[in-house]
């Protein structure tokens, strides 16, 4: 497989040139032979002690020139400067429809960003990214992916001494709002300049026929945010870390440290340990966007207009149309929820009145949904409830007045609510026991249920289980 690295065309101060960090004895425990194939990835004749050296960073793949990345980011709402202190870009490589892919290794080293970092990744944090960004692209999220995980036969220090581990990941770029912050933080405007060209190149070439082109690529930049926290909300999903260097301009979720999904719908719920005033929390999340977004445009006035005063009108006139935005795609995704297409002006107080009903109830939010389709699913107390059958006629009437038989409304449902997600406590017990014994057994059946979500085998109906007491996990935590 060839690479290539239009990255180092930016100027210098974007990045550090540096090779990953050789490990001892590489191993390869996971290998996304999907992706590759989906990819035209050709890997012919690499057993998998080759791709071992290769996706440890300990050779490179042709073409490669490995670098990484500067940005900075609001984290928790502070200012600081970041960077890659753990990841080297690989490089990019090109698809049969010209599609460029960046390829990263995720814990291959030191870099001049380490902050006093080991620049390792322990084995359970990379294999919590792996299988949560999979089921993420079974359940149609925009989302970076992992091509493979391998073990480096090193030990990292956290609390505890933990099995160290690289993963490959891959998406169609890196660059993050951060990446335009730390641009306008070093006041060069060509660099600046010179990021925004090869991000609206590389992304959304069709924004640089415009007008504005910068007021343009804000527009497409939101655009691909709103449909992206949209299909979070419509999921559950909690991804715990919004930080701007967290939020990829590209809009793919990226960064899965502290994530998590709903099992009670609960809209305040909060899983990251580090996020003790609940800014990330589920309900916020839209919130969290836009204001970062506004952040996103700061760093593009000076590309919009010569005239502060005139950048800044023209950037808020944009930013206004996101809560809007965003509300039309979970309105959209909500209807599709319940079994309809077309959303109607009455259609938001039915939504509103059916999670009001879940929360009150403390209803499991994925298998509530899945059960308006399956009416053997329908057996617990919850739909017995009267102001639950009421609203459930409610729902039949909307569903007749929208010309629908019901076979159509079932097919509608069968594509929008999962039987399965990537339960928290199913995930920490594959974790668990892939670090402590090395069996990866658990691993490999939750990547199986959850790449086909929206069907369950009989044998696999224990995914669909709400964790006991005991197993419930109320905090989730960083990989760094």
């Amino acid at each position: 497989m060839q690479l290539s690295q239009s990255y180092a065309q930016l100027p210098g101060m974007f990045y550090q040139s540096l090779a990953p960090t050789p490990v001892t004895s590489p191993e390869l425990l996971l290998w996304n032979d999907e992706l590759a194939q989906a990819l035209n990835m050709d890997f012919t004749g690499l057993d998998a002690l080759q791709k071992a050296q290769f996706f440890s960073g300990n050779r490179l793949l042709p073409g490669s020139q490995p670098l990484s990345q500067a940005y900075s980011g609001h984290q928790f709402g502070h200012f600081t400067h970041l960077g890659d202190g753990r990841a080297h870009l690989l490089g990019e490589y090109e698809d049969m429809q010209g599609r460029r892919w960046d390829i990263q290794l995720k814990g291959s080293g030191r870099t001049r960003y380490s902050r006093n970092g080991d620049g390792r990744a322990a084995l359970g944090p990379v294999l919590r990214e792996y299988i949560i960004s999979e089921a993420m692209a079974a359940l149609g999220v925009p989302t970076t992916r992992g091509l493979a995980v391998v073990a480096s036969g090193e030990p990292v220090y956290r609390e505890e001494v933990l099995p160290g581990a690289i993963l490959t990941r891959v998406a169609r770029c890196h660059i993050r709002v951060g990446t335009f912050q730390f641009a306008l933080a070093q006041g060069d405007i060509e660099g600046l300049r010179a990021l925004f060209d090869y991000s609206v190149q590389r992304l959304a070439p069709q924004c640089a026929e415009s007008e504005c082109p910068p007021l343009a690529f804000l527009q497409w930049v939101q655009d691909q945010q709103a449909a992206l926290v949209a299909r979070w909300l419509l999921l559950g999903f909690i991804h715990g870390v919004m930080n701007t260097d967290n939020m990829a301009i590209s809009g793919e979720t990226i960064d899965y440290g502290p994530c998590a999904f709903l099992d009670i719908y609960q809209p305040d719920t909060v899983f990251s340990s580090i996020d003790r005033q609940g800014r990330y929390r589920y309900s916020h999340q839209g919130t969290i966007a836009h204001w970062n977004l506004t952040r996103f445009a700061e760093t593009l006035l000076p590309l919009i207009d010569a005239d502060g005063d005139r950048a800044a009108e023209m950037a808020m006139q944009t930013l206004a149309g996101f809560p809007g935005k965003l509300h039309e795609q979970w309105l959209g995704g909500m209807c599709r929820k319940l079994g309809w297409e077309t959303p109607e002006s009455d259609d938001a107080q039915l939504i509103g009145q059916w999670l009001q009903l879940l929360e009150k109830h403390e209803q499991d939010f994925t298998n509530s949904f899945f059960a308006l389709g399956n009416e053997e699913e329908r057996d617990r107390e919850f739909f017995q409830a009267q102001a639950v059958q009421q609203w459930l006629g409610r729902r039949e009437q909307r569903i007749e007045r929208a010309g629908l038989k019901r076979g159509e409304s079932a097919h509608i449902l069968s594509l929008s609510n999962p039987a399965v997600i990537p339960r928290n406590h199913r995930v920490e017990q594959a974790l668990k026991l892939a670090e402590a014994e090395g069996d990866m057994s658990l691993v490999h059946r939750l990547l199986a249920v959850v790449k086909s979500p929206y069907s369950v085998a009989d044998q696999d109906r224990e995914y669909q289980q709400l964790p006991s007491p005991q197993e419930r996990v109320y905090r989730t935590f960083c990989g760094t």
